[in-house]
């Protein structure tokens, strides 16, 4: 008894002081990229999956064993667009699954008490009207177009809770919602919504073509925060982390339709387009907008408006693969 309340109380006090060795994967992801292009203060390690396979439990837990870190942020994954999901469920939970539960078992065996898993919002049951929150998870169906990513998702975050419970570590989740900006994704066949409409629309402008197709109605509504402010809350969470709770939403606190993204993209290319609606197209649940009531209670606000986060992503797209 009492060695179990001296080992909650050493395992309180590590996330309470500064981190100086953290161990960071997915660092060559689209958030990891960021992170690492952001970050001008702490030491972080972020190995390349040809470093470490996340898939070879023997790996994880050598590397974790080496350099003994004293918080490990997960960034890692298998990632797509919600025609990649919806073509290959399997796919993304087998790898996600792997990778979560490698790293998480790996931390486990090596007695690392802080751990920061990055979770998504597709993990909400489906077709919520209301703002998701955190104590929804698990309480409906989940979206059958990403069905298996979600599963591997809610699978890490159950993991996270059932360890800081029976051990007293500090393995918490967030749970940001849809995210865009520099080093994303554009590949229209595997991207998410905002980088796909930018690589389409940047084409048909060149092209001088006047029509464009927009998946489904345009009526389903999405939330999408800019990904230097979730870099921003990266940071805070590593000043802050003891404050953040086992289970945090990250977002706006509001959302747009799908027709109105396309617009605000179109304004910030100075052109318009006459939309047709291609209804044939998946286009997943109807409304994910979480609830941010907890994350308002830290003290921590988005800085970037949509506009602005927007109009960045588009210059970087055309530096680096608009063709003059």
């Amino acid at each position: 008894m009492i060695l179990s309340w001296l080992k909650e109380i050493k395992s309180l006090a590590k996330a309470m002081s500064n981190f100086s060795n953290i161990l960071l994967l997915g660092g060559n992801g689209f958030v990891g990229k960021n992170f690492n292009h952001l970050n001008n203060k702490y030491n972080v390690t972020s190995p390349s999956s040809k470093e470490l396979d996340l898939k070879v439990y023997k790996n994880v837990y050598a590397y974790i064993n080496k350099m003994n870190p004293d918080l490990v942020i997960n960034l890692a994954g298998t990632v797509g667009g919600i025609l990649a999901n919806k073509s290959d469920n399997y796919r993304f939970l087998d790898n996600n699954i792997q990778i979560n539960q490698n790293l998480i078992r790996g931390l486990v065996e090596n007695k690392v008490t802080n751990f920061l898993n990055v979770s998504s919002s597709c993990i909400y049951p489906k077709n919520m009207s209301k703002a998701l929150k955190e104590e929804m998870i698990l309480s409906g169906y989940l979206e059958e177009t990403n069905e298996g990513y979600a599963l591997a998702k809610i699978a890490s975050l159950k993991s996270c809770n059932y360890i800081s419970s029976k051990y007293g570590y500090n393995y918490k989740t967030i749970i940001p919602c849809n995210l865009f900006g520099p080093f994303d994704n554009f590949n229209e066949d595997s991207s998410h919504m905002i980088p796909g409409v930018i690589s389409r629309m940047f084409k048909a402008k060149t092209n001088n073509i006047k029509k464009l197709k927009i998946w489904g109605d345009g009526s389903v509504r999405r939330e999408f925060m800019y990904i230097k402010d979730f870099v921003s809350f990266l940071f805070f969470s590593i000043e802050n982390f003891e404050k953040i709770p086992l289970t945090l939403n990250v977002g706006l606190g509001y959302d747009y339709t799908i027709k109105d993204y396309y617009d605000l993209i179109a304004d910030s290319m100075n052109t318009s387009f006459n939309y047709v609606n291609d209804e044939s197209k998946p286009i997943g649940m109807k409304r994910k907008l979480v609830d941010i009531s907890k994350l308002k209670s830290l003290g921590w606000y988005p800085s970037y408006n949509i506009e602005t986060g927007i109009k960045e992503t588009i210059n970087y797209y055309e530096s680096r693969f608009a063709k003059i």
